[in-house]
C-alpha cells in the first residue's frame, strides 16, 4: 500500500485514487468544520444572495426556506453519504467503476468532471470582480454571456491560476487552506450585512423584521427574465444546490478521509455560516446596491464587497472565491484522474484548473448560478442513487453489489439506463413546463434507486446474488 508521505508519478502528495484510505491518513472533526465552512462562505454566496431578491422573495419564505433546506442537506450528508464513505473509504469514482464498468464511469466521470469545471469557473469569475475593483477593468453585467476586456482576461487568468496550484496539492492542503481563511471570512460576511442594512436605514434589531419586509425581500414582482420565488423554490434551492455532492455523493471522496460519520455534522458550518447568514447578507448588499442606485441590477460581487466593507471586503471576496473553487477543482481533477487512472492526479488537477479558468473567463456561468447549480446536481444525481442502493440494498432486494468489477462487464446496463432515463425523464418535465427545476431532483432520486433495483433483478438474471 501506498504511503501518504511517498509520492506517485512525482507527485507531491498520494491521494489514494484506487484504494481505500488507511487508517494513518485519516482526519480529525475540525478538517471537514474548516473545509465546509470555506467551501460555502465563498464568493459565489455574494451571486446567489442577490438573485433571491431578483426573484422577488418574501422575508419570511426567504429566511424559513434557507433554514429547512440547509438542515435537509445537513441531514443528507450525515445518513446518505457519509456512513457510506467511511466504510468503503473508496473515491466516488473508483466505487462506480466496480457498480458501473469502465466504459459506463468514463462516460459519468467526464459529465462530472466538466461540471465541476463549469462551477469553479464561476467562483474564478467572482474573484475576478474582487480584483477588478483595484484595477479599474471593465467587469460584465447580469446578462453578458463573453468576455468584455483584456484586462477581464488576464484577471480571470491569474487568479485561476493560484487556485489551481493549490487544489494540485491534494485534499489537505485544500482543508488547511480553509481553516486558515474561514474565521475571519465569516466575521466578514456578517459585516457585509450589518453595514449594508444601516445604509438601508435599519439602525436596530427591534426595527429589523418590519424594515426587511418592507426594504430588502419585499415579495414583490421579480426582474425581468426571473421566475418568482416562494418558501418552496428557496427551501428545494438551498437543500438540493450542493445535491450533486451529498445525494449525487460526490463527497463520498471528502468523508472517505473522515474517522468517524458523524463528522458529517461539520457541513452545518458551511450550511448555516455560508448558505444562511451568507446568502441573507448578500442579500442584503444587493437591496442597498438597488437603494442607492435603482437602474444598477448588476451582480457583481467585488463592487458589492467593497461598497460595504471596503478593501476587507475586496480581500474577503478573493479568499472566499478561492477556498470554494479549491476543493472544487481537486474534486473535478479526480474525475477526470479516474477516466485514465495511470495518469498523474496533480498533473491532471492542474490541467483540471486551466479548464476551469478558461470558463471563467465566460460570465455568463456566474451570471445564471441558480439554474447552473441546479443542473448540474440534476445531471450526477442518478448516480448517487445507484450508489446508494447497491452498497446497501443489494442483498435484500436479491442482486450482486459491484455488478461490474463481479462480472467483468465494460457497462452494468441496468445503471446505465437508471441514468440516462432518469435524467431524460427530469429535463423532460422541466422543459414541458410541468415542474421547474428546483423541484424534479426529489422524485428523480427515487425513480434512479427503483430502475436499478428493478433492472439489476431483470438484467442479472437467475445469476448467483451474494
Amino acid at each position: 500500500m501506498a504511503d501518504d508521505t511517498t509520492t506517485r508519478q512525482g507527485e507531491p502528495v498520494n491521494e489514494y485514487e484506487r484504494e481505500s484510505v488507511p487508517e494513518r491518513a485519516w482526519l480529525g472533526f475540525s478538517s471537514f468544520v474548516g473545509q465546509y465552512a470555506g467551501e460555502h462562505t465563498a464568493g459565489t454566496e455574494l451571486m446567489i444572495g442577490p438573485l433571491f431578491i431578483a426573484s422577488g422573495v418574501g422575508a419570511s419564505a426567504v429566511v424559513g426556506g434557507l433554514f429547512v433546506g440547509n438542515l435537509l442537506a445537513v441531514l443528507s450528508w450525515l445518513f446518505l453519504t457519509a456512513p457510506i464513505a467511511v466504510r468503503a473509504r473508496m473515491t466516488l469514482y473508483f466505487q462506480l467503476e466496480k457498480i458501473c464498468g469502465r466504459t459506463l464511469v468514463t462516460a459519468y466521470n467526464l459529465a462530472n468532471g466538466v461540471m465541476f469545471c463549469f462551477l469553479a469557473g464561476a467562483m474564478v469569475t467572482v474573484n475576478a470582480t474582487a480584483a477588478g475593483v483595484w484595477l479599474n477593468i471593465a467587469m460584465p453585467g447580469l446578462n453578458d454571456l463573453y468576455p468584455n476586456s483584456v484586462g477581464w482576461v488576464v484577471t480571470v487568468l491569474v487568479m485561476g491560476t493560484l487556485m489551481t496550484v493549490v487544489a494540485a496539492y491534494g485534499y489537505k492542503a485544500v482543508a488547511r487552506i480553509a481553516n486558515i481563511a474561514a474565521p475571519w471570512m465569516v466575521l466578514v460576511f456578517i459585516a457585509y450585512g450589518i453595514i449594508a442594512a444601516r445604509q438601508i436605514g435599519i439602525d436596530s434589531l427591534s426595527t429589523f423584521w418590519p424594515k426587511a419586509q418592507e426594504l430588502i425581500w419585499t415579495g414583490g414582482a421579480p426582474l425581468a427574465g426571473r421566475a418568482k420565488f416562494t418558501f418552496w423554490h428557496v427551501m428545494f434551492f438551498a437543500w438540493f444546490c450542493n445535491m450533486a455532492m451529498h445525494i449525487g455523493m460526490a463527497d463520498l471522496s471528502v468523508f472517505r478521509y473522515a474517522r468517524k460519520s458523524w463528522y458529517a455534522v461539520g457541513t452545518a458550518a458551511g450550511m448555516y455560516l455560508g448558505h444562511f447568514i451568507a446568502w441573507l447578507s448578500a442579500s442584503i448588499l444587493y437591496a442597498q446596491q438597488l437603494h442607492a442606485t435603482p437602474g444598477n441590477t448588476d451582480v457583481l460581487p467585488g463592487p458589492l464587497a467593497y461598497n460595504s466593507a471596503g478593501i476587507a471586503g475586496v480581500i474577503c471576496v478573493i479568499v472566499a472565491g478561492w477556498t470554494t473553487a479549491n476543493p472544487t477543482i481537486y474534486r473535478a481533477g479526480l474525475a477526470f484522474q479516474a477516466i485514465s487512472p495511470t495518469s498523474s492526479r496533480y498533473r491532471v488537477t492542474l490541467f483540471t484548473g486551466a479548464l476551469a479558468t478558461l470558463a471563467g473567463m465566460f460570465p455568463a456561468i456566474a451570471m445564471k448560478l441558480l439554474d447552473f447549480v441546479a443542473l448540474y446536481g440534476l445531471v450526477l444525481m442518478p448516480m448517487g442513487a445507484v450508489v446508494f442502493v447497491d452498497f446497501w440494498l443489494a442483498r435484500r432486494f436479491a442482486f450482486r453489489s459491484s455488478y461490474a468489477e463481479a462480472s467483468g462487464v465494460a457497462i452494468n446496463w441496468a445503471a446505465a439506463l437508471a441514468w440516462v432515463v432518469t435524467l431524460a425523464g427530469c429535463l423532460a418535465v422541466v422543459n414541458m413546463g410541468g415542474m421547474q427545476i428546483y423541484f424534479v431532483g426529489l422524485p428523480g432520486w427515487f425513480a434512479a434507486a427503483t430502475l436499478y433495483i428493478v433492472l439489476s433483478r431483470l438484467l442479472q438474471g437467475k445469476e448467483v446474488r451474494l
